[in-house]
């Protein structure tokens, strides 16, 4: 029977209290200090804003405590399905407060930022981190899942700049569009051979027959589901970046026409 230690329970659900508070009250407090603009939204895209700089903040935690692990968790790092999940834990317990409280928003405000594909990734991570927060198993592939948070500043402040009027070919919305390119690429994408690389030399051992049909199953089909809607996005993505590098080569075009007109 599935079992979570008190510590993991506190920290998720500690994670959950933060992740709330921080829509609901802290993330409108500092919005509206430091961007002016904020104010002007509307009450649609107030909770929105919120949302995101919520999933921003929730994506520098995770992403940079899932970088050390992989860097310097030894135990997880030698054995990839039965490691010592200890570390892990703690940074997918607070995952597991963020997605649940992100869940819960979704759905009570889904006239602004419902989205089936969220709930979709959501359930499909839940499903997949019950076994690491239960059983202790498969800990290093469910950190390493982790590695995808680090593109969601850039996906999120893309529209940040949107929703403040921005131009498209403005300096700063041209950078970050570059760099979420980059960085979703690099982290969702490329890192795939690597990661089934991993999953697929697991296949047939002891070890993986020890995990038992239900784990396996959740690993597999929950990888397969994320890393779709990974592809689904980045193709998003790259047409996006397609289309403001076609917009910049047009004006420099329409610059070098005026130049020499005068």
């Amino acid at each position: 029977m599935a079992s979570f230690s008190n510590l993991t329970i506190g920290i998720a659900l500690a994670s959950f209290t933060v992740f709330q508070l921080l829509f609901h009250v802290l993330s409108s407090w500092v919005s509206t200090r430091i961007t002016p603009g904020f104010n002007n939204l509307s009450q649609k895209r107030k909770i929105e804003w919120n949302s995101r700089t919520v999933s921003t903040f929730h994506a520098l935690v995770v992403g940079g405590f899932c970088l050390y692990i992989l860097l310097y968790d030894d135990a997880v790092n030698a054995d990839r399905l039965w490691g010592d999940p200890s570390i892990v834990k703690l940074n997918i317990a607070i995952t597991t407060g963020y997605l649940i409280s992100d869940l819960l928003l979704i759905i009570y405000y889904w006239k602004a930022i419902g989205d089936k594909f969220f709930v979709i990734h959501h359930l499909a991570a839940l499903y997949a981190y019950y076994f690491v927060l239960s059983k202790g198993l498969l800990a290093y592939f469910g950190n390493f899942r982790l590695l995808a948070e680090f593109s969601t500043p850039f996906v999120n402040q893309r529209w940040f700049f949107e929703v403040l009027g921005y131009p498209k070919s403005s300096k700063a919305n041209i950078i970050n569009g570059v760099l979420m390119t980059v960085v979703f690429f690099m982290v969702r994408i490329a890192v795939m051979p690597i990661y089934y690389s991993h999953v697929i030399s697991s296949f047939g051992t002891e070890a993986f027959q020890r995990l038992g049909f239900a784990a396996q199953s959740a690993w597999i089909i929950s990888s397969v589901v994320l890393d779709v809607m990974n592809v689904m996005w980045m193709v998003k993505i790259a047409k996006g970046c397609y289309k403001v590098i076609c917009l910049i080569g047009q004006e420099e075009a329409k610059t070098h026409r005026n130049g020499k007109s005068d």
